[in-house]
């Protein structure tokens, strides 16, 4: 059995759905079901004695261990975070707690576990910490791309909790032996994503026949990989990745903000034409956030060379397929859009909102 913490989540619910695709060995579950965290991700697992799922908290040290003892899992793949970049402008603390406290009561928790196990299962057991690029700052644009070695220089609460999570892996590994992987993924996109992030959003606003908001002038990159092959990545790098290694995870696909909205436009022109006109019309341009970073890529040689690991999906196929799932799925999309949620984008987004109320 394997542990998955935020299993619940977009990219942690689609890794439990990708690895109990590819194996039969089981998956427990933890998830604390904050307000991205939906079950409803997972409804064909329902009844699945592969799945074993609880509802709790990474920062709850005495469920841990009784989850560890019970179980006893032979790897942790720890997605739980708190992830969002505008969410943790508005509100620091709970990045901190999640992403910081959190990581350190998980390791502290595994390194219990794991020093109670015999010597064969001790060097068998790993953990996997999932981060983010968003942890080496910003990019000019004739910057070479984020290699492993670039230093760490996070520019948001967000990206500044996650860093801190990645050097206490890092030091859990050096000091205790404790045998870590790290990953840093660029901007994961598919299914299941919560609608407060860029492409879900676009898709849902433009659906409704609302602003679709672009921050600035549209103009800050990102490189973007489909969700299922980060998933692949992880699998990947649990079964032969070197243990105390950082591996980068990209999708080699930089693109502006505003040619994703442009792209995602398109698709639904194609695939769901609006009768008022292209959807382009709709695209707002609002005030840039605070510390904006302007451009992110990742250098993914590593992983290719060391572990074989390349994305399967083009930027092409695979905003294809998400725009094809948000359309094939519109109950999902209706259950999150919750009164929580349209109060956040009140929130975050007030000019656009007022302009649909």
């Amino acid at each position: 059995m394997i542990l998955v913490t935020g299993g619940a989540g977009f990219i942690g619910s689609n890794f439990v759905l990708d690895w109990l695709a590819h194996s039969d060995e089981p998956v427990l579950n933890l998830d604390a079901l904050t307000y991205a965290g939906n079950l409803h991700n997972l409804d064909s697992l329902r009844g699945d004695p592969r799945h074993v799922f609880v509802h709790g908290d990474i920062c709850d040290r005495a469920l841990l261990d009784r989850l560890l003892a019970a179980h006893r899992p032979r790897a942790i793949v720890h997605f739980a975070a708190e992830s969002h970049v505008d969410r943790s402008i508005h509100g620091p603390a709970a990045f901190i707690r999640t992403n910081v406290q959190g990581t350190f009561t998980l390791l502290e928790a595994a390194r219990t576990h794991w020093q109670a196990l015999p010597a064969d299962e001790q060097a068998a057991f790993r953990f996997l910490h999932v981060s983010t690029d968003e942890v080496y700052g910003s990019l000019g644009p004739q910057d070479p791309a984020f290699t492993e070695s670039h230093p760490y220089q996070p520019n948001s609460p967000y990206s500044a909790s996650k860093a801190a999570s990645d050097h206490l892996v890092r030091a859990w590994f050096h000091t205790y032996g404790l045998p870590v992987l790290t990953t840093n993924c660029s901007n994961n996109y598919g299914p299941y994503h919560f609608p407060e992030k860029l492409i879900p959003l676009m898709i849902v606003n433009a659906l409704a026949g609302k602003p679709l908001p672009v921050y600035g002038d549209g103009s800050n990159v990102r490189d973007w990989l489909y969700v299922k092959d980060h998933c692949s990545a992880i699998r990947t790098v649990l079964a032969r990745g070197r243990v105390g290694e950082t591996y980068n995870v990209g999708g080699c696909n930089e693109m502006t903000n505003l040619e994703i909205v442009r792209t995602v436009c398109a698709l639904l022109d194609e695939l769901r034409p609006d009768p008022a006109g292209p959807y382009s019309r709709l695209i707002t341009f609002v005030k840039d956030r605070p510390g904006h970073d302007r451009r992110y890529a990742i250098d993914a040689r590593k992983i290719e060379r060391e572990l074989g690991w390349r994305p399967a999906e083009t930027f092409a196929t695979g905003i294809r397929k998400t725009v094809q799932w948000y359309l094939d799925h519109p109950q999902w999309v209706a259950q999150v859009q919750s009164g929580a949620y349209r109060e956040w984008m009140a929130t975050q987004y007030p000019s656009a909102h007022a302009k649909v109320a």
